[in-house]
């Protein structure tokens, strides 16, 4: 029994990572309409800067967390201007094959460098040991991490001046521009925060797991799975969505074997849509 519930902590931390990385996704498609199709790619760039800064540069592995941030929002800028502020207001198709187009482009270039091979990157932290199971250090360190940048992004959004333009372009773009705010450098640096949180959300898996260029398709998948659970546009409840999908996960895992997770959070896609078209947590959307 003991083993079920230690599964069921160890994938409700991992589900805060898949929270943070929900919510560069959901940032992006709430104040711009645009569905980030690179958004799996972003990820892998996160996991092979860690790589980089450990095996290159020699660093601990977290001090890639604050250059993540900052390297993904300045890339995520570059990535607007190049690839998305063409399609704004344009049909979602239009959006849909720009954003692939990079997705390709940046697999492309990553399998080019690294090939398909798989990585990883050995991370040693204290773990806690209760009735002789482990939960590791690393999980428990990426879920509060993943918390806290959660954190921060609610403060930013909810509580300065920039957050407020933010959700006042999401809300209605052209009374915004009326009230005088910039909408286009607001929508780039939206545009930024989105890709800067899943970049350092891939930073974090790649503490947790090992990974190779395509791995940022499942990602994207848990991604998508956690927006319909959480509400569009709404990063608090792309938390409690990711925490929610660890919660299944952990449930899940005992009991079957792992390659048929996937169709169950497929399918857990397909009834949210169904069911709860706005989103389960849509209540915690301000």
């Amino acid at each position: 029994m003991f083993g079920i519930l230690a599964s069921v902590i160890d994938g409700i931390l991992v589900g805060a990572v898949y929270g943070l990385a929900a919510m560069g996704l959901t940032l992006i498609w709430g104040v711009m309409n645009v569905i980030n199709l690179a958004h799996g790619a972003i990820i892998v760039i996160g996991m092979f800067l860690l790589y980089i800064i450990v095996y290159s540069l020699g660093l601990h592995p977290y001090v890639a967390i604050p250059a993540m941030i900052v390297f993904g929002f300045l890339f995520g800028i570059v990535l607007y201007w190049i690839a998305v502020h063409r399609v704004i207001g344009q049909a979602e198709l239009m959006s849909l094959l720009s954003t692939f187009a990079v997705n390709m482009v940046l697999i492309g270039l990553g399998t080019a460098v690294w090939s398909t091979s798989p990585y990883n990157v050995p991370v040693s932290m204290p773990s806690i040991s209760l009735h002789g199971y482990t939960f590791t250090g690393t999980h428990i360190t990426a879920a509060i991490m993943a918390v806290v940048i959660a954190g921060l992004l609610y403060v930013l959004l909810y509580h300065t001046r920039i957050g407020k333009a933010v959700r006042a372009v999401a809300n209605n773009r052209e009374a915004a521009e009326l009230t005088g705010i910039p909408t286009t450098q607001v929508l780039a640096m939206a545009f930024g925060l989105g890709v800067a949180l899943a970049g350092v959300s891939g930073t974090l898996i790649a503490t947790l797991f090992p990974f190779t260029v395509l791995s940022g398709d499942a990602y994207q998948l848990k991604s998508f799975v956690v927006t319909v659970l959480g509400g569009l546009g709404n990063p608090a409840g792309a938390l409690l969505g990711g925490v929610a999908l660890g919660l299944i996960e952990g449930l899940a895992t005992p009991f079957m074997p792992v390659s048929w997770i996937p169709v169950v959070e497929f399918g857990l896609f397909v009834f949210c849509l169904i069911a709860f078209p706005r989103g389960i947590f849509s209540f915690t959307k301000a």
